[in-house]
């Protein structure tokens, strides 16, 4: 079992979360082949014990330095993924007397322009997570000065490297790294012996900070860096990186040839760094995506054997029962060729799999041979919960399907975990209280209020600060927005109205206001639903690719919930656990268990149900870095999986949907 933390927020009231375990991959406590990689790579299992170690080491040099009666200089980076590590810090000073009185730190960047006071800045980032809570000397304490005239940060910049070589240099430089491969803001085209400057951010890294600001268009375009060389000054350096969405970026800075387009390569160069990560920014590193090609492989993990045949079969752009000994042979998997040969017995087996996750009843196709099939046969009628973290999940992610259970006639509920309130642009929310005004007429008692309201919302949404959280009103009015989109996703679909949930669960409005929130009370409202109808099967978002964390917030709240109701309740046992992905990316093809073709016609109504969410269509408040439409993407990557099974040799079909089966059980 893997801890796997919730993002940017304490996660001490939700259980760990189980990965699905990929035995296939190579055991962590074994010495790997790493030819590929230029640079030290330490992976462990998950980023809290990874945090805790990085912390230790700090914690070990300002101890062995402060026994010298010397400062230790430290060199900070900010976001999420240095967070573990500050709050192992906080501990160690709390239960174990680490002290900081003699800790003097440089952090690497501030945004420019920036208020150190703004919740977006990185003064108030250091003080919410260490500063505060520790006892260091804030005269100690270095954040690079956001509200500096443009003509005074040069020879700011030059002071603050000179501050750093007074004082010795930094004994210890943490970093993370951004999806363009920056370290600190070194955006791509920084010279590797950069000094502290004034840089333009790039593109993807406004994007990705878009969240924080309440919409890219609010995000600084520039920000004050410490520069590449600076970095390299440092004794020591430790780059963290955590979660499937860092792993291609890692892939390049560990495997990629030393290049401006990607900075993070150029710590390549230096015998001070080590990369410190956990296993699922390490899965794309060829020692764990491709491991037959740098050691031999224990080929009898069924998982491994279809893993390495659809990577040959992609790799030569070949059809499966097409590739031969000489492919095999070629491509590092000669091993395989001789334990499991003939090589076309193997392409036969993995064909045959491929096919049996194809089906067109994702409920069970009743009175057949469920022998072979993704789903069971009985009972022929099932009960099904869709849980849909945000109010258009459900039709993005998998609307075919769910319109195929609906017309199968299963007895399907669907659960909208969230309001999805922070996705409404603030004019459309004044367009509904403009509507209700005008509806309400002057005789309705209920028109003065309506106006009261309009004209305080108004007032709000006209001085509103980027990020500043909505007050409760519009909030609300925003949530019943999503609301009304998705009752009318979910009637075309052909449900009725008491088998729509709308859960509005409270820790989506609480995490605005606080980064410590309790879940249980969402984890009990979900367990009622799941004790209400006993469901036979559960689609759950596994797109943890969500930039916002909450699909897998919402994920392990219907773990949990499913783990509690299985120490007490005996239909738990027969719930099947399916898993969807959505706008973000697709399931690997060896992970899918369950494929769901769809016809042109099927395709069209999923598109005319996303449709009903009119305050997502044409551009979304946080689209992340793909400008194409949801539904856009939806059938983009529905079309891309049909292809990959096509060009695999099976069917090819319009569009498919893939789940895997998530086995919460054990």
């Amino acid at each position: 079992m893997l801890k796997k933390y919730l993002p940017q927020n304490d996660d001490r009231h939700l259980p760990p979360r189980v990965f699905k375990k990929q035995s296939y991959m190579p055991r962590l406590n074994l010495l790997e082949e790493t030819r590929f990689e230029k640079l030290p790579v330490t992976v462990y299992a998950d980023r809290l014990t990874a945090s805790k170690i990085v912390a230790k080491r700090i914690a070990a040099i300002i101890t062995a330095k402060a026994a010298k009666s010397e400062n230790t200089v430290l060199g900070l980076a900010t976001g999420v993924t240095p967070i573990a590590v500050y709050q192992e810090l906080v501990r160690l000073h709390r239960e174990e007397g680490l002290s900081f009185k003699n800790v003097i730190t440089f952090n690497l960047d501030e945004y420019y322009p920036m208020q150190p006071t703004a919740i977006q800045s990185y003064k108030a980032f250091m003080l919410d997570h260490l500063f505060s809570h520790v006892d260091i000397d804030m005269a100690n304490v270095h954040v690079p000065d956001g509200r500096l005239d443009v003509e005074e940060i040069a020879e700011y910049c030059l002071a603050y490297e000179q501050k750093i070589s007074a004082l010795g240099g930094l004994d210890l430089q943490i970093l993370g790294i951004g999806r363009t491969g920056h370290i600190g803001f070194n955006e791509p085209g920084s010279a590797p012996n950069s000094g502290t400057r004034l840089v333009s951010l790039d593109d993807l890294t406004r994007n990705d900070a878009a969240h924080d600001f309440g919409g890219k268009s609010n995000v600084p375009a520039k920000a004050i860096t410490m520069g590449i060389g600076t970095i390299f000054k440092a004794r020591e350096i430790i780059l963290m990186a955590w979660g499937i969405k860092k792993a291609p970026i890692l892939k390049k800075a560990v495997e990629g040839e030393i290049s401006a387009d990607v900075p993070a390569t150029y710590l390549q160069l230096s015998d001070q760094v080590e990369f410190i990560v956990d296993q699922a920014a390490a899965s794309e590193l060829t020692r764990f995506n491709t491991p037959w090609l740098v050691k031999d492989c224990d080929w009898s993990n069924p998982q491994l054997v279809k893993k390495a045949v659809i990577w040959l079969a992609k790799t030569l752009n070949k059809p499966v029962l097409k590739l031969t000994e000489d492919d095999y042979n070629n491509h590092g998997m000669a091993q395989l060729a001789t334990e499991k040969g003939p090589v076309y017995h193997i392409n036969i087996n993995i064909f045959n799999l491929l096919q049996r996750t194809i089906t067109g009843w994702p409920g069970g196709k009743p009175n057949a041979d469920d022998s072979q099939r993704p789903e069971r046969a009985e009972p022929a009628q099932k009960r099904v919960i869709v849980f849909s973290p945000h109010p258009d999940d459900d039709v993005i992610s998998m609307g075919g399907t769910f319109i195929r259970l609906a017309d199968q006639g299963h007895d399907v509920h669907v659960a909208y975990q969230t309001s999805g309130n922070s996705a409404v642009w603030d004019d459309d929310a004044l367009r509904y209280i403009e509507f209700a005004v005008d509806l309400s007429g002057s005789s309705n008692t209920d028109r003065p209020t309506l106006q009261h309201l309009y004209k305080t919302t108004r007032s709000f949404i006209d001085t509103k600060q980027p990020n500043q959280t909505d007050t409760a009103e519009l909030q609300t009015i925003k949530g019943l927005i999503r609301k009304g989109e998705a009752f009318a996703g979910a009637r075309f679909v052909g449900l009725q109205d008491d088998h729509i949930h709308f859960q509005d669960l409270p820790f989506y409005d609480r995490r605005k206001l606080s980064k410590n929130v309790s879940y249980d009370d969402d984890i009990q409202q979900t367990m009622q639903l799941l004790q209400q109808v006993k469901p036979h099967q559960v689609y759950a978002a596994g797109d943890f690719a969500d930039p916002h964390g909450t699909h897998e917030t919402c994920f392990n709240i219907i773990l949990e919930s499913l783990k509690r109701l299985a120490q007490t309740e005996a239909w738990v046992k027969d719930c099947w656990l399916w898993l969807y992905r959505g706008a973000w990316h697709e399931f690997e093809t060896f992970e899918i268990e369950m494929c769901v073709p769809l016809s042109p016609k099927e395709v069209e109504r999923k598109r005319l149900a996303i449709f009903k969410h009119q305050s997502q269509k044409d551009r979304p408040v946080f689209p992340g870095d793909d400008a194409r439409e949801f539904w856009v993407r939806a059938e983009d990557r529905t079309s891309e999986t049909a292809n990959v099974y096509n060009q695999l040799g099976l069917a090819e079909y319009e569009a498919m949907e893939a789940f895997i089966k998530w086995d919460f059980n054990h």
